[in-house]
């Protein structure tokens, strides 16, 4: 029987097929652990884990990649092998043979994915097991997160610490190593992402939910942590640090920012003008907008931050003798205050603004009406 409508493969096509699987194996021999190189993890993620859970998840990685391995080399293979020995040749004249169904292969393919999937299955729990017993039991150590446009706070209840900060690596959350410690998360506005590419976890922080995991740390070490989740336009600024460390070098790591306290600034004499202002919210900025202050004279600027959950303080763009910002210390905690004493100032306009959410700003007129 004479072919009908069957166009010639061309060797550009055969070649393409060979070069795309040449390329997809050199690209997974990339991927590949490289001997003998200590900077480089044992399984196939960019970063080496530092937890248990975090080992136990790069192992299930690493047998779902080896399976997807087999199942690649075993359908292109196929692919290849067939297109090479069923292409037409100048000699062919009649269709080759015919095969119409085939039990024995619809079983296999049928059963060997589906106990590849069972298999899958099982490795998936014992993971998770891994992962819950690690949650088991008290933690030596409660850690508060609380998300926020777009930062973070740290709060250490036991100990009395809080931290909140600014800046590529954020805030620092100091944890001993080898000991459970139990991070519990909030968010004040909308949702956010804890996530530490090394421990290869994230969770969702949720406004009005409580979502908390237990970690256990097994290296030493100062890891980068981000929100993982886009929350608002100053998200990739959203960052913060892990300090791991040892139970000695965690607890004189306490000891040090429980003594630690901010410097106080000079009283101001009697009779300095004062200044009233509130910190509304991320997004409404403060109230009033405007600010009055007098030239050349010392004041004070009192500021009550009604932002139930959000830190802010009071800040003054090229307000010091050398043309550098004057930045408020401490900060006036959520629902809570701050009392500031600035430098005096030359007639003119200023911005002020919080140093914490430099998107928060007003005018200063100082020696206006």
């Amino acid at each position: 029987m004479p072919l009908v409508g069957i166009r010639k493969r061309s060797s550009v096509t055969i070649a393409s097929l060979i070069a795309a699987v040449l390329g997809v194996a050199a690209l997974l021999a990339g991927c590949a652990p490289q001997a003998g190189n200590p900077d480089q993890p044992p399984g196939f993620f960019p970063v080496a884990p530092v937890t248990d859970a975090g080992q136990a998840t790069s192992n299930l990685y690493d047998i779902t990649f080896w399976i997807a391995v087999v199942v690649f080399v075993l359908v292109e293979g196929l692919l290849i092998y067939i297109t090479l020995a069923f292409r037409r040749r100048r000699t062919d004249t009649e269709l080759p043979k015919q095969t119409h169904g085939s039990n024995m292969l619809e079983i296999l393919w049928t059963v060997v994915p589906a106990i590849t999937v069972t298999l899958l299955f099982i490795a998936v729990l014992i993971t998770l097991n891994e992962e819950a017993e690690a949650s088991a039991g008290t933690p030596a150590l409660v850690i508060d997160v609380t998300g926020f446009q777009w930062q973070w706070t740290f709060d250490y209840a036991t100990e009395g610490l809080s931290f909140t900060g600014t800046g590529n690596t954020g805030p620092v959350m100091a944890l001993p190593v080898n000991e459970q410690v139990r991070i519990r998360l909030h968010a004040t506005d909308v949702i956010h992402s804890f996530y530490v590419p090394q421990f290869l976890y994230k969770k969702d922080v949720v406004p009005g939910r409580v979502n908390e995991f237990d970690v256990v740390v097994n290296d030493p070490g100062i890891y980068s942590g981000q929100c993982a989740e886009f929350c608002g336009l100053a998200h990739a600024e959203m960052n913060f640090t892990v300090q791991a460390m040892t139970r000695t070098d965690f607890d004189a790591w306490v000891t040090e920012q429980q003594q630690a306290r901010p410097t106080a600034g000079p009283s101001a004499p009697p009779g300095a003008a004062t200044v009233n202002v509130t910190s509304v919210s991320v997004t409404q900025g403060f109230d009033p907008s405007t600010l009055t202050a007098p030239a050349d004279t010392p004041w004070v600027v009192n500021l009550t931050n009604s932002d139930a959950a959000v830190p802010h303080d009071f800040a003054i763009k090229a307000a010091n003798p050398d043309g550098t910002d004057w930045l408020g210390d401490p900060d006036a905690p959520g629902g809570g205050s701050a009392v500031y004493q600035p430098p005096p100032l030359r007639a003119g306009t200023f911005t002020f603004y919080c140093s914490i959410h430099p998107n928060m700003i007003g005018t200063l007129n100082v020696g206006g009406n």
